[in-house]
Order: structure tokens, then sequence, then C-alpha cells
């Protein structure tokens, strides 16, 4: 059946054999490795109108117009629409009724006597699914982590060559597409850090939950959209800018919630550091937060992005558990200062060795690993449920390794007490919100900021129904 190969030669002969699917190939930067597997396997002139390597820099402006960077999403985009358009306006009239065309492009460096550190760069195809249809298109960031330019390359021929195959035969099945990525690959071998699917291929496909399904499905540790919902390279946003993140459940996001986030941010701003900066903010939630024993519930998923969104913050998606993941993560886009944005429950948890056994140095070699370079944590207070005490990172009683830990990262000023908060909302709780929510109790919305509620309202997120 068209569509269930899934080694790499299986599927270039099966787009060989297709005598519908006709188009042009264009790599720079890592050799022609896509358009050899179609030729590899015989039967191209069926397939390939034309392949291309523009690597002169001049040559390569000429054909796509002038760009600051070779290796990007915009060179990526002009060299898709510049091929596509050239074909169907040469062919069209004569084949375009029985032909579905496409240009499949990538823009990568890899590794060379001079770049030493792994590849990267953009991979995409615009294509047709029915003839004469509006094109679709299919956009991945890929980075490669093999040690040799040569390896590299023939990695980045096996994923073309999957995503060519999984954009025709794969187009209504967008998680399936997703996971063909990695046919004849490993996460060893190569990361694809974002993708983006848009056209009349894949109408009602949220990118949103194509972000969600990298990381589930093991092809990346984490993916980003915007508030707006764009779906973006994590370099995009992230490249050498000053970082707040708080992470969370966010089921739903709470005046707590936000509180925390906000305070934490009008602090970081007054940094040394970061001063005239505007930081990027965001929301990080990991697939243990995500996860249910009846597994990932999507529709929820968006729910609650869709809340960050009302409320204009950022969203990071990730497999991490411990929160020095997130500082070794974020430290490899940027060297500016780093925000953590926590509550007493967060660091309460952090303090206990017994969750770093997999660490030789246990929870010092954590502190370490969190703490490198410019990370700063900023932790807002919380009330004993039981006393109406107020319980602050100063105060908190704590084993007696993290004690002593605490007060050099407290006297070194990469552990500071948010003093400033809302006292009023210590005593709201997302499971208790998000109780009357689904019991229709109107007293929640009083517990979550005004963009959120209405958001919940208008679109009846987390089982939200109007109170009669």
């Amino acid at each position: 059946m068209a569509g269930t190969h899934t080694t790499t030669e299986q599927k270039a002969l099966e787009l060989n054999l297709d005598r519908v699917k006709y188009g042009t190939i264009a790599e720079i930067g890592a050799g022609q490795e896509v358009a050899a597997w179609l030729f590899h396997v015989g039967g191209a002139a069926g397939t390939i109108a034309k392949t291309i390597s523009a690597y002169d820099m001049g040559v390569s402006d000429a054909l796509y117009g002038p760009t600051k960077r070779y290796v990007s999403r915009e060179r990526l985009q002009a060299m898709l629409a510049r091929e596509f358009d050239l074909l169907v306006q040469t062919l069209g009239p004569g084949r375009g009724a029985t032909t579905t065309f496409f240009s499949f492009a990538n823009t990568v460096a890899t590794r060379s006597f001079k770049h030493h550190d792994d590849g990267r760069g953009w991979v995409g195809i615009r294509f047709q699914h029915q003839p004469q249809a509006e094109p679709s298109e299919a956009i991945v960031y890929v980075t490669l982590h093999d040690r040799t330019a040569v390896a590299q390359q023939e990695a980045l021929g096996v994923l073309g060559i999957n995503l060519i195959h999984g954009a025709f035969f794969r187009h209504a099945d967008p998680a399936g597409l997703i996971g063909a990525l990695l046919d004849e690959l490993s996460r060893e071998r190569l990361d694809v850090d974002m993708i983006k699917l848009s056209g009349p291929a894949f109408v009602g496909v949220d990118n949103r939950l194509m972000s969600l399904q990298l990381v589930e499905q093991g092809l990346t540790d984490a993916a980003m959209f915007t508030a707006a919902g764009d779906v973006v390279q994590p370099s995009e946003m992230l490249y050498k800018k000053p970082i707040v993140i708080e992470r969370g459940s966010f089921r739903p996001i709470t005046r707590l919630t936000l509180d925390l986030v906000e305070r934490a941010r009008a602090r970081f701003v007054r940094e040394a550091g970061v001063a005239g900066q505007e930081p990027v903010v965001l929301m990080e939630m990991t697939l243990r937060n995500l996860t249910s024993p009846s597994g990932i519930d999507h529709a929820d998923f968006l729910a609650r992005a869709d809340i960050l969104g009302a409320l204009g913050l950022n969203v990071l998606i990730s497999r991490f558990e411990q929160y020095y993941h997130v500082s070794e993560y974020l430290t490899r886009f940027t060297d500016q200062m780093i925000g953590i944005a926590v509550g007493m429950p967060s660091v309460q948890e952090i303090s206990q060795d017994k969750y770093y056994t997999d660490l030789g140095g246990g929870l010092l070699e954590a502190a370490g690993r969190l703490f490198k370079r410019s990370v700063k944590m900023y932790v807002y207070p919380t009330q004993d449920p039981s006393t109406s005490q107020l319980v602050t990172v100063t105060s908190a009683g704590t084993p007696p390794l993290w004690r002593h830990l605490r007060e050099l990262l407290l006297e070194s000023g990469r552990l500071e007490a948010i003093e400033e908060f809302d006292a009023s909302s210590l005593s709201i709780y997302p499971p208790d919100v998000l109780a009357r929510i689904q019991k229709g109790d109107p007293s929640w919305e009083a517990m979550v900021p005004a963009p959120a509620a209405e958001a919940i309202k208008a679109k009846r997120l987390f089982g939200y129904t109007p109170s009669r």
C-alpha cells in the first residue's frame, strides 16, 4: 500500500514510480544528498525536473534575492517559492491537469574545517496534494549530531526523502508524518526542533499541536510557539536574549501563577546585566505536567495554550524533568542572564537530594548545573494551609545540605526572595480552581486573570459550562 514503506530506498522508489509527482530539488550547504537518493534507486526522470545547488552567495542572491543569513527560514522559503513558481509557469500549461508539482529545498550548515559544532538548518517542501491545487508547505528545522560532515550529509538525505514522502503520502495524518521523519534515523543523529504545516493539504492542523507531537514522539527535547500561536525554532526567539521562564501545569493559569512571573520579570529587568533589554518570557509545560493516566489529552493541552496566548505569553513544551535540564537547554541559545520564576513548593522539591540519584554529585551537582553562568532563581512565597503562616525561601525549614547551599546561593545573588507579591492570591490553588470551573461555581472567575477567564468562557475550556 502506498505510504507504508519505511526504508529510504523504498520511499525514494515509490516517489519515482508515481508519475503524477514532479518537481525540483534545490539544496545548499550539505551537498545534493536528497536528489542523490532519487537518482540512486532509478526512475528519477519521472520525478525530477531539475536539481540545483547555488553554493556561491552571489549566484544564490541572483536566484532567490539578497539575504543577511543564508541558513535561515527566510532563505528556505524564498527557494521554495521561486522554484515552485518557475516549475508551474514552465510546465503547468502542458501537464498541470495531471501533475502534482513540488519544490523541495534545504539550506544547511554541516561540520567543516571551520565549523566544528552540530550541523543545523532548514528543510522544506512546497507541493500540490492534487493537480492544480493551491500549494501546501511542510517546513522543519533540524540539528545534526553526527561527528563528521559526511555522516551529517547522509542523515540529511534520509530526512529529506522522509519529508517528501510524508508530505505526499501522509498529509492526511500529520502525527504519522512527524513520526516517519525519523525512519532509518535516530535522536543520536538528529533532532527535529520545529515543524510548520500549512496550506490546503493540512486544513484544520494546529501547529501548536504539531510542536507537542515533536516532543511527545521524541523527535526533540523541547519545542516553542509564540503567544500568537506561531511555531518558532528556539534560536529565532532566544538567540542572545535575556530570558525569564516559569514552569507549571497552567490548568488553568491563576492570578498567583501570573503574579509570580510578573514579579520575577519586574525584578529581573532591574538586574545590572539586563537593564535596557526586553526579556523573552516563556511558560514551560513539561510532558509530565501534560500526562494523565490515560495519556496526553491534546484538547486539554490546546486549552492551556489558548489561555496563555490570551495573556500574551510564549510557550515552551519540554521533556525536561529537573530544573537544571531547563537551564542547560536555554544556555545553548543565549549568553545573557536567565531568570527562573518559582514558587516555594518547587524550591522544596528542588532541595531534595533523593531526586538526583542519577547524578554522581547529587544535589550539589544539580545545583552547579542549574546555576552555571548567569542563571538566577526568583522565589515566590507560599502560605501554610494549616497555619496560614507565610513561608519564604529564607524562612522555610529545609534539609541540612540544602540549608547551607541556600545560604551560599542567597549570598552570591543566585537565589532571591520575591518580597513584593499579591497576598490575596496565596490561597489560590489550580486544582481547586479547575474543580470550580467544572462544577459551574462562578467564584472561579475571581481566581484567574480576566483575559484567561474570558477565553475559558468563550471557548468553554476545561469543561466549563455556563451557570444556569
